[in-house]
């Protein structure tokens, strides 16, 4: 038996060769996607937690707490029930407590807390030594300059106990080490209202004050858990662990659940995107293999005649022909699957999570396997069917056509198409039928279309013939009377649907990643710096870039739910890569550049006043500045105004520095008390400015044009409104008469920018905003809003959030910067050294992001996984179809030569003969190839497909044409070049011996 195998397959070299080719091309890709799958999920699950926020990665837990005195053994009981409750698994954690106190600070109390936190000064950066006993504090740098204290100075807090004072003293000033890093991404240890906490020792909570703390303790999750290695189910274990530690009164919050589900979801769309791909790709090898067995078994039609005729029965005429296949199945295996085990590792690199090692590499024994006993049991199909026919029939050459099967057959597969397209517009696309339902389409147009050219070619024949066209008479007869044509014809359509549909999905999904990542992150390269505010982060990257076409400054921060990105305006346009969804390019720095006053700056060191009280009480007048450089708040002191027209001189310490100062506001108070407190003014109280200069004569700055423009002035927000009013060329300041003590206003500010503040909005409005005029807090401030217009989308914001002018929040902001993520975006033209002259004008550039490579981190998530395996599948079954057009041809081949060599005799011209011989194949590969990119166009408009949706929800921009003009065409290309180079090698043999002469051969 065996000799008689190995027999067979030399004797037929090239069928054997064929099917092994197949079958190599097929088990490279079921071997290629398991490992390919788990590769790419691992990564992609990777790229989630490279990139994700520090709160999606951590879990909190806290409950307000009755330390009774003993705040360290309250905080280690809370801390032991804490971790009883926590998932299995989870390491230890930080423990701390906070309690907000008042600390007294001129005319009104500002909120701060003073917290204990675990590890508190290793995560920071100190300027002094880390508080070790009670009553010390470490403060933050913003802190220390709202308080106006240093290392060494005391506060003055706000208590409501009886147990005398609480008195901190500071003992060092620190900044944050990674502030968006899992140690602080706990709000209760960041700034709540105002300021950053004061951090301490818990023998500081043992004052009656900081009785009832809200402890917490946060833990930062492994990452195996956020993947669900091993069928790990974070989201249940969480919610069993709130019911765990809610039965204690202890409160868990996490936003891990939406990174976790964001993580198997995109490995559900992975694996099952390659599943589809894989799958569609196993049916059309099944169906290419049995087109080439199919046409090589007329060469096996005499073994199987002398083999009945020996009395051999059909069993073991069967065991004879699976031997022949099976020495080519096996072998194409043999070297299919190495290859595909190192094309999916080259694609997506090792299974880094150890637990989906072995599964991947079972998965893609199992999917090799499928191959061969699929391949095995169509090959064992074809050779049932043939050893059911009579032995007259194998040896005379011809077979009986029972027309009712193929038939039969195509309406079978068109109802499988039908179904599935109706699944797809049903909108269950991602189940049962409905992921093949593109690849059925384009099997129904390449049956429906086979059927129509077959009659076409019937009857043009025909009458081609009898108008004396011989060449397209002769190919029209060809393509009609060759049996199988019109499999391999539906097949081609299939394989080029597929790879024009795969090519167009990667090019589509390729700019849908580009277009996002230049959404996401505003401009080409955005640099994430650190600076001690907002006027700092201006100033250094208005004198780096002085004409303003390099780089802009720019702050993400938030107002409850709502984001806001404030951004240098004037450079908008420069920079960002401005689309029409963001609204109108130049709304916002028109605008801006319209309501702007740019009062005289400040340059000297000394500033003299000449004004006016009237009242019956002592008012003190003070100057707020601010140096445009870097952002220092100064107060120039005029000290107490007695009552009448007078002149007073006033230090301006550090305005002398270029750039100089700008005014913030005037502020009016009681005289300070010995103990330097002040109070806010009597009611009743005024003051009237006639003029402020650097001299004697009290001119240069402020003078009567603009003291006397009531657009350069407003009254503060808090307390009752300050009376501002702006007369004859002089500011006029009065206190309201009825307000009681605790509401008067005290200050008038400076109007740089007018209000209401312009914007460009993107979503929703607030329910406010239907009733009331539209505002937003900044600051801790209510700020009208002046809406330009309603956007679809905003740059880096998406489809919800606010843009403003970030000089203009910055003027309004003043002495409390409300901080955010700054940031400097960089023009596509921007100088390589250009990140190095930031540092040097006094930023920390922290990090840096460009939209190449925000792209490339997208590229790991599903869709982008599935689109290039899609595409190496589309290769695949392209080369598949080219390889059973060549069996086809040459099946055909030695007939056809018979064929023309008769004709040739009867005085056909060679010139004919050799463009029929080619005009066969090339008509059938013309056709399927347009076939194909017609079935592909049809496929995505029927069903509906567009560009894979991204996992994590994504969807601000539209996305692109899933078929696209330049990939449809270059996938036409590709198609017609290796189809077409496929059917001039094999019909080459043909062409040679009907050009030699006839004494030749």
């Amino acid at each position: 038996m065996f000799g008689l195998v190995f027999g067979a397959v030399r004797a037929r070299a090239a069928q054997v060769l064929t099917i092994l080719v197949l079958t190599a091309l097929a088990a490279a890709v079921a071997a290629a996607g398991p490992w390919y799958g788990f590769a790419a999920a691992a990564d992609a699950a990777a790229a989630y937690l490279e990139v994700a926020p520090a709160t999606q990665r951590t879990v909190s837990v806290a409950s307000r707490v009755d330390t009774q005195g003993d705040p360290e053994g309250e905080l280690r009981r809370f801390s032991d029930r804490v971790r009883e409750g926590l998932p299995a698994g989870v390491a230890n954690g930080f423990a701390g407590m906070t309690r907000p106190l008042s600390v007294r600070t001129g005319v009104a109390g500002t909120s701060m807390s003073v917290a204990y936190r675990d590890g508190f000064c290793d995560h920071v950066r100190l300027e002094g030594r880390c508080p070790q006993a009670r009553g010390e504090i470490a403060l933050s740098a913003e802190a220390a300059q709202r308080f106006g204290v240093t290392v060494g100075d005391s506060l003055n807090t706000v208590t409501s106990t009886s147990t005398g004072p609480l008195d901190l003293r500071v003992v060092a000033l620190y900044t944050l080490v990674d502030p968006a890093g899992t140690y602080w991404s706990d709000r209760l240890f960041r700034a709540e209202a105002e300021l950053d906490p004061a951090f301490t020792v818990t023998d500081t909570f043992r004052h009656a004050e900081l009785w009832t703390p809200t402890m917490a303790y946060d833990v930062v999750l492994p990452d195996h858990l956020l993947r669900g290695d091993g069928g790990y189910d974070l989201a249940t274990e969480l919610t069993a662990a709130d019911r765990r530690l809610g039965s204690h009164a202890l409160r868990l919050s996490t936003l891990a659940r939406p990174l976790y589900l964001a993580i198997t979801r995109d490995r559900d769309t992975i694996l099952r995107g390659v599943l589809t791909a894989g799958a569609q790709m196993l049916i059309l090898t099944w169906f290419a293999v049995g087109l080439a067995g199919w046409y090589t078994s007329r060469d096996r039609r005499p073994d199987a005649a002398l083999l009945k005729l020996r009395g051999v029965g059909r069993f073991g005429a069967l065991r004879l022909a699976w031997g022949q296949h099976l020495v080519p199945l096996l072998a194409g295996a043999a070297i299919g699957a190495p290859v595909g085990y190192l094309v999916g590792r080259a694609l997506a690199g090792p299974v880094h999570v150890t637990a989906d090692h072995g599964t991947a590499l079972t998965y893609s024994a199992t999917a090799v396997a499928a191959v061969l006993v699929g391949s095995l049991a169509v090959l064992a199909a074809v050779e049932a069917s043939m050893l059911v026919r009579p032995v007259t029939e194998l040896l005379g050459g011809a077979s009986r056509v029972r027309a009712w099967r193929p038939a039969f057959v195509d309406v079978l597969l068109l109802a499988v198409a039908a179904a599935a397209i109706y699944q797809a517009w049903s909108g269950d696309a991602e189940d049962g039928l409905g992921p093949a339902a593109p690849a059925l389409v384009a099997l129904a147009v390449g049956l429906a279309s086979a059927r129509l050219l077959s009659l076409i070619a019937v009857r043009g024949g025909v009458v081609a013939l009898r108008t004396g066209r011989l060449r397209t008479g002769l190919t029209a007869l060809r393509a009609s009377r060759s049996p199988g044509t019109d499999r391999v014809f539906a097949l081609v359509v299939v394989a080029v649907a597929l790879f024009t549909t795969a090519a167009g999905g990667w090019a589509a999904e390729t700019d849908a990643r580009l277009a996002r990542s230049a959404a996401e992150l505003g401009a080409e390269r955005v640099l994430t710096v650190e600076a001690p505010n907002r006027t700092v982060l201006l100033h250094a990257v208005r004198s780096t870039d002085p004409g303003g076409h390099e780089a802009m400054a720019a702050v993400r921060t938030w107002s409850g739910d709502r984001e806001i990105l404030e951004v240098d305006s004037s450079r908008l346009s420069a920079v960002t890569d401005w689309r029409p969804e963001y609204g109108p390019a130049s709304a916002l720095p028109e605008a801006v550049a319209a309501g702007q006053h740019e009062a005289p700056l400040v340059t000297a060191d000394r500033l003299t006043v000449r004004a006016r009280r009237d009242g019956p009480s002592d008012v003190a007048l003070d100057l707020r500045l601010q140096h445009e450089a870097t952002g220092m708040v100064l107060t120039a002191g005029f000290g107490t105004l007695r009552s009448g027209v007078q002149t007073l001189t006033a230090s301006a310490p550090g305005c002398a520095v270029a750039p100089g100062c700008r005014i913030v506001r005037w502020e009016m108070t009681t005289p300070p008390d010995p103990d330097g407190r002040v109070e806010p003014p009597p009611a009743g109280a005024v003051v009237t400015v006639f003029g402020l200069g650097p001299d004697r004569t009290a001119t240069g700055i402020l003078d009567a044009a603009v003291l006397g423009d009531i657009t350069r002035w407003r009254a503060g927000t808090k307390g009752a409104a300050l009376d501002v009013t702006a007369v004859d060329g002089t500011l006029r300041l009065a206190t309201d008469r009825n307000a009681t003590a605790d509401v008067v206003g005290a200050d008038a500010w400076a109007s740089d920018p007018m209000l209401p503040l312009p914007a460009l909005v993107a979503g929703a409005e607030p329910d406010d905003w239907r009733d009331e005029d539209p505002t937003v807090k900044l600051y801790g401030d209510a700020v009208p809003l002046r809406v330009l217009d309603k956007a679809a989308a905003l740059p880096m914001l998406g489809t919800t959030g606010l843009l403003v002018d970030l000089d203009s929040v910055r003027r309004l902001a003043a002495e409390i910067d409300p901080g955010g993520v700054y940031q400097v975006w960089l023009a596509p033209g921007a100088r390589p050294g250009i990140a190095d002259d930031l540092a040097a004008a006094g930023l920390v550039v922290a990090g840096s992001a460009t939209t190449d490579a925000h792209a490339s981190r997208l590229g790991d998530q599903g869709p982008a996984v599935v689109v290039r395996f899609a595409l190496v599948a589309g290769i695949a079954a392209l080369l598949i179809a080219a390889a059973t057009v060549a069996v086809a041809a040459t099946a055909d081949r030695r007939s056809l030569t018979e064929q023309l060599k008769v004709l040739r005799e009867q005085g056909l011209p060679r010139r004919v003969a050799i463009t029929t011989s080619y005009a066969g194949t090339a008509v059938l590969i013309v056709t399927g190839v347009l076939g194909g990119v017609l079935a592909a166009l049809l496929a995505v408009e029927i069903t509906g497909r567009s560009v894979p949706a991204f996992t994590d929800g994504w969807a601000v921009l539209a996305p692109p044409d899933p078929l696209g003009a330049a990939a449809v065409a270059v996938a036409t290309l590709v198609s017609l070049a290796i189809l077409g180079l496929t059917g001039w090698l094999i019909q080459s043999p043909l062409v040679r011996s009907l050009r030699e002469p006839e004494g030749d051969r």
